[in-house]
């Protein structure tokens, strides 16, 4: 398998889980195909087919030709994989991660913060803790004042990890 392969694989089982996987690969193997033929070929049930196709068709990772079935008389589709999109897809998403991660640690810098020792999963800013005069909602305990500098560098370091990945593509 090549890496674009992967790729692919990976943006398949994103949007599509296992499914996803399966559909791909039935695809790649029939080269062009109706979602019917997906279905068979895949073995996934045809509604979930075709959730997926349109998904990655939203996303301009597949294409779909349209043409009328001649003995029907319906529309149908055929369906082929743009592994030349996948590319500029995956930049993009990175690039969409990046924006998130840079307003993260813009809001992780400017807030103070603290948490409940005893719910351990609650985490308020200054003013939030303020509201509730520095105890926790939830059982009563005293707020504690919290540390985030771990948080900031991990958010830092990933900011320039993908930084890095998008300048050298």
């Amino acid at each position: 398998m090549t890496v674009v392969d992967d790729q692919l694989l990976e943006v398949a089982k994103f949007f599509g889980g296992e499914d996803g996987i399966k559909i791909i690969q039935a695809l790649e193997k029939l080269g062009e195909a109706t979602d019917e033929a997906i279905a068979a070929e895949s073995g996934v049930k045809l509604n979930i087919v075709r959730k997926f196709l349109y998904k990655m068709y939203s996303h301009g990772l597949i294409s779909g030709i349209r043409a009328r079935d001649e003995k029907r008389g319906w529309l149908i589709f055929y369906w082929r994989i743009q592994k030349d999109q996948l590319n500029a897809f995956i930049r993009n998403r990175k690039r969409k991660a990046l924006e998130k991660l840079k307003k993260r640690l813009e809001y992780e810098k400017l807030h103070e913060f603290f948490i409940c020792e005893k719910c351990h999963n609650v985490r308020v800013s200054f003013e939030e803790a303020m509201e509730s005069a520095f105890k926790c909602l939830n059982c009563g305990e005293s707020l504690k004042s919290f540390d985030n500098s771990k948080i900031i560098e991990f958010l830092t370091k990933k900011i320039k990890q993908l930084e890095e990945e998008l300048k050298n593509e």
